[in-house]
């Protein structure tokens, strides 16, 4: 049997534009390796917010401190 990671933590911080979601997973691979997240499946164009699932606790604090001041 496998182990199932759950996501059961969320981070929505405000990003507006296009490709929400690839710019988010750019910066991700550059300032937040060690984070494990889960993306929407998309995120609507005019939307100025976007949802992150986040697997702990830690994991969401190291999000919003590394975020912080981010151009995304």
């Amino acid at each position: 049997m496998g182990y199932k990671m759950t996501y059961k933590y969320s981070f929505t911080f405000p990003i507006s534009g296009g490709n929400k979601l690839r710019r988010f997973t750019d910066w991700a691979s550059q300032h937040a390796a060690d984070v494990a997240f889960k993306l929407p499946p998309q995120t609507p164009i005019r939307t100025e917010t976007m949802t992150v699932r986040l697997r702990s606790l830690e994991d969401r604090q190291t999000l919003i401190r590394r975020l912080d001041g981010a151009a995304l």
